[in-house]
């Protein structure tokens, strides 16, 4: 699933090329697509008509167009394989192609939502005081936030009493971190995915923040990471960042810094790729 890095790149080719433009008709080719839309899907399209659509906006790994002239925003789920595309209105649809939106000018250009796997979405939905779609208003900033408190989330830490790559990875904590980052950012502090969050310090917390964020940035200068022609940006491109990860997908292989084969182990329903030498586990016992 996209993590920050990769709905930030999404979101900077929306801003580019569909912000500020007007919706003259939508066409949804498959329900799935719309089903957290519960009136339906000609409700969706009819409620789009004629309104422009604002700068695209996004908290931690969603994503939104808030429509200019209402109170309201499209939600996009992209879920494990959407994708929004602008495309030439002559360029054949894609095979897993959703839902087309059309504008109302001269551009040539229109939205697709393409979606392999039927998971993702769009939906409209009333916003918040803040300007956020209602139903994700309890999800944290996220750490490329200007506004995003770090004592606060050292101190929720602190409370949460759980392991570290599960409080990373708590969307109500911190957004927009997934299993990717959350593995990249641990080998770059030499933590063990593990270690209880009530042994760190300030000082620890802090500099736990400094390698998420330098490695969410270093996706984001080659639009974010790519294993499959899944994600994209707007125009179809993949991102280079998997050529640079020094945890994640690399069991097996010698650890970047001390040479010891890496280690993947399942983990909720997933797996955490560690160095066993320089992430050493809160026991005596590699787990």
């Amino acid at each position: 699933m996209p993590e920050l890095p990769e709905v930030e790149v999404v979101r900077r080719g929306l801003a580019r090329w569909v912000a500020h433009r007007t919706i003259a008709d939508a066409e949804v080719l498959h329900p799935r697509a719309v089903r957290r839309h519960v009136p339906g899907p000609d409700d969706f399209t009819q409620r789009l008509k004629g309104h422009p659509i604002g700068s695209p906006c996004r908290r931690g790994k969603y994503l939104w167009l808030p429509l200019e002239d209402t109170d309201e925003s499209v939600l996009a789920h992209l879920g494990m394989s959407g994708q929004l595309l602008v495309q030439p209105h002559e360029t054949p649809d894609e095979k897993h192609l959703r839902i087309r939106v059309r504008f109302a000018d001269a551009l040539g250009t229109e939205l697709r939502f393409v979606d392999q796997r039927t998971f993702g979405g769009l939906s409209l939905h009333d916003n918040t005081p803040d300007g956020l779609p209602d139903v994700i208003a309890h999800i944290a900033r996220d750490p490329l936030d200007p506004l995003f408190d770090d004592e606060a989330f050292h101190q929720a830490l602190r409370r949460k009493r759980t392991t570290i790559k599960r409080a990373l990875l708590d969307q109500s904590l911190i957004s927009g971190v997934g299993n990717i980052y959350a593995d990249e950012a641990l080998w770059r502090a030499r933590l063990h995915y593990d270690r209880p969050t009530a042994t760190f310090t300030r000082p620890r917390t802090a500099e736990l923040l400094g390698h998420v964020r330098d490695v969410m940035t270093a996706a984001l200068s080659v639009g974010g990471t790519s294993f499959d022609s899944l994600y994209v940006n707007v125009n179809g491109e993949s991102g280079y960042f998997d050529r640079s990860l020094d945890a994640y997908g690399r069991e097996g292989l010698p650890c970047k810094r001390c040479g010891t084969p890496m280690r993947r182990r399942p983990w909720m329903n997933r797996s955490s790729c560690f160095c066993p030498k320089c992430q050493r586990p809160p026991s005596a016992r590699v787990v």
